[in-house]
């Protein structure tokens, strides 16, 4: 039997943006519940969480730790997160296994973009959620604005617990209107003194406990009468609520702290232990058929893994959660989406860098286990004969793109080999070889993301490679419609070739009328792999060319439009009307017409006003009121076009369109230009001609380009 049963093991999840104190946090609790002896700081490089080499070198996280703490009796998971959203993957995988959020607010800052940006993904999940206002010891603190902003852009479920005494460098005391108690904490921190509450401070401490009654009544109409009948709650009917609230998203407590001094830490972790929801407390989950699975230490098998981390010299570590049941060391379980069985040699309970081996681990808690061999992020494990397989993690879309290439020749295998390895512990960051484009290529969130990929490579597999700019996928259509003819002719000793193709190339729309002053005679329809159509006619009368060599001058149009005249890219959005021809009858054959198809395509397509598209993107930014026009001014650099401005929050979202072509970079400077307050997100809207003085130099360059292939 394990050390602690499910309903005494909680999972809580760090979340906040950048430079909040998540980690600085993790550090007093795992000093306050005795893991450490002394509280490591993110200057000294020597906290629990943050022990990779980059993120001591960066001074912020960039991968989500598990530590855990005892606390009363309880076992406490501490999932850490880092607070940019080029790392979002690793804050919603966390999220995806919590069974609490704390949000950490910077009461210098106010609610800040990343903030809102996590908070949509603990809308999705459902997690019950506390606020902790950090670093009220701050010179420029100010918690009731803080305060304001939090009920602005979460609702007034935002509920007070605590409130700071005083604040800045003089911060040491706080009134917690739930036991109506004022805490007093030396200058070191630690733990802190139970005082009565003030005079002075009554008045404002009966309202907030008052306002606090009413909201955890509100919810929950047992608890309504008897506030009716006493007109007050007692501290066990204010915890019973508070957890039916938070487990329904209809109560988000908030809390005070300066995790820097270590003050407060300890009654937030007894607000966890106390009142936060264990795994089985929570709604069970549901698996992909729509079968519900509680979270029983006595159920049958069940894991989830959430992420996955390669350990050189080891192999690959894959962290999980026990949904169900109780997993075994040497225990074998049965991959839902593979169909493979997996035995589990080894478990570990995981203190950020450190794995602690144990024999078992029961349902709701979380661990590790080595060398799974057939088995990746959003996999479900189970029992033999059970069919569970739970709701994967939907990560979000990239929002930037780079070509990568080794800068030694001879090492593309291994690149492509430690490209995998990366996809496999990051399933945001997404590996494609564009035949294309002939790049390989890596889409992620953003520079910061990609630099750790960089960073990877070079120095876990010891490879030197290179990022260049990934190519425009450009198209190739026509705006009117032109007639060529051309004769292919080739003699030689034997039997020559010979074919010759008339063709009208017209640009095709979706129900445009039949071709004019032609004998349609047959119609072929074919949508492009590369997007848009090609409607192939046959109009031929009286036998000029046998129908067998039709589909031949149907491959050379589709050859040529996979190589399109003007830059080489695909063609699309074409009709053409193959209306007359000549044929000979030894010489001419299916290569011949073919040829012939491929030229004449060519030159009609050329005469037909050519137009080059590009790549559309819609693209998002959110960012404070204040920085609004510096950031419309950088898209205006871009080519883009804001098509409006929404109001969300305390935030302005910009909605604009932006070429493909203009957005390298932009990752950098919408960081650079907003100090990291800003966030923006993009996917692909459409193909739209490009500017005039654009395209005559695409052409330009691609004829240089082929010149000098020719030499």
């Amino acid at each position: 039997m394990g050390e602690f049963d499910t309903s005494h093991v909680k999972s809580i999840v760090l979340l906040g943006h950048a430079g909040s104190g998540k980690t600085t946090l993790a550090e007093c609790m795992l000093y306050e519940a005795g893991i450490t002896s002394r509280r490591g700081t993110i200057t000294e490089k020597n906290t629990v969480g943050d022990y990779h080499e980059m993120e001591q070198e960066r001074g912020n996280s960039i991968f989500s730790k598990l530590m855990h703490a005892k606390w009363r009796g309880y076992k406490i998971n501490i999932l850490d997160t880092p607070g940019y959203d080029d790392f979002t993957g690793e804050v919603i995988a966390a999220l995806r296994v919590a069974d609490t959020g704390v949000m950490l607010l910077n009461a210098a800052m106010g609610v800040e973009v990343t903030t809102d940006l996590i908070w949509q993904y603990t809308e999705q999940f459902k997690t019950p959620m506390i606020f902790a206002v950090n670093k009220l010891d701050d010179d420029s603190a100010d918690f009731d604005k803080t305060v304001s902003q939090a009920k602005s852009h979460f609702g007034t479920k935002v509920s007070v617990v605590q409130y700071p005494r005083q604040q800045g460098a003089g911060f040491h005391e706080i009134i917690d209107v739930l036991r109506m108690t004022m805490y007093k904490f030396r200058d070191t921190g630690g733990k802190p003194e139970k005082l009565p509450i003030p005079d002075d401070e009554k008045e404002r401490a009966d309202t907030l406990h008052k306002e606090l009654v009413e909201a955890v009544a509100g919810n929950d109409e047992a608890l309504m009468e008897r506030y009716f009948d006493k007109g007050e709650l007692d501290e066990d009917e204010m915890k019973e609520g508070l957890k039916k609230a938070m487990i329904h998203h209809d109560i988000f407590p908030l809390f005070c702290l300066s995790a820097e001094r270590n003050m407060g830490s300890g009654r937030l972790m007894g607000f966890i232990d106390n009142v936060c929801p264990s795994a089985n407390e929570m709604p069970p989950q549901i698996t992909k058929n729509g079968d519900k699975l509680p979270c029983d230490s006595n159920g049958p098998a069940c894991m989830f893994i959430y992420k996955t981390v390669t350990e050189p010299h080891v192999g690959d570590l894959s962290f999980f959660k026990v949904y169900s049941g109780t997993i075994k060391s040497g225990c074998d379980l049965e991959n839902e989406t593979t169909g493979v069985s997996e035995k589990l040699n080894q478990l570990f309970l995981v203190e950020g860098n450190k794995r602690i081996n144990t024999n078992e681990l029961v349902a709701g808690d979380i661990g590790a286990t080595l060398k799974l061999k057939n088995t990746h992020v959003n996999n479900t494990l189970h029992a033999r004969g059970k069919n569970y397989e739970l709701k994967p993690v939907e990560f979000p879309p990239p929002n930037m793109t780079v070509a990568i290439e080794t800068i030694k020749k001879g090492e593309e295998e291994k690149l492509s080999q430690a490209l995998h390895q990366l996809r496999e512990e990051d399933p945001t960051l997404i590996i494609e070889f564009s035949p294309e484009l002939k790049q390989t290529l890596i889409h992620c969130q953003g520079d910061m993301h990609l630099s750790v990929a960089k960073w990877k490579i070079e120095n876990i597999h010891k490879l030197d490679v290179k990022f260049t700019r990934a190519k425009i996928p450009y198209r190739e259509t026509i705006r009117s419609s032109a007639d060529a003819n051309y004769r292919h002719k080739k003699q030689s000793g034997g039997a020559g070739q010979f074919g010759e193709v008339y063709m009208r190339v017209e640009p095709w729309y979706e129900g445009m009328p039949e071709p004019t002053g032609m004998n349609v005679r047959g119609r072929d329809s074919y949508d492009l792999d590369w997007g848009g159509k090609l409607v192939f006619y046959n109009c031929i009368v009286g036998g000029a060319i046998d129908a067998r060599f039709l589909p031949s001058i149907l491959k050379g149009v589709m050859e040529k439009m996979q190589v399109g005249p003007l830059t080489g890219s695909y063609v699309r959005d074409v009709r053409v009307s193959v209306y007359d021809g000549k044929m000979h009858p030894v010489d001419s054959n299916d290569i011949a017409f073919k040829l012939a198809g491929l030229q004449a395509f060519r030159q009609a397509f050329q005469q037909a006003s050519p137009q080059i598209l590009e790549p559309i993107y819609q693209v998002e930014i959110l960012c404070p009121d204040e920085l609004t026009g510096a950031v419309m001014g950088e898209l205006q650099t871009r080519r883009g076009l804001v098509e409006g401005i929404e109001v969300e929050g305390n935030f302005q979202k910009i909605i604009a369109r932006m070429p493909l072509a203009e957005m390298d970079g932009y990752s950098s400077s919408l960081r650079s230009l907003t100090q990291g307050r800003a966030k923006f997100k993009s996917k692909f809207l459409e193909y739209f001609p490009v500017p005039y003085e654009i395209q005559q130099k695409l052409i330009e360059d691609y004829k240089h380009k082929e010149e000098a292939m020719e030499v």
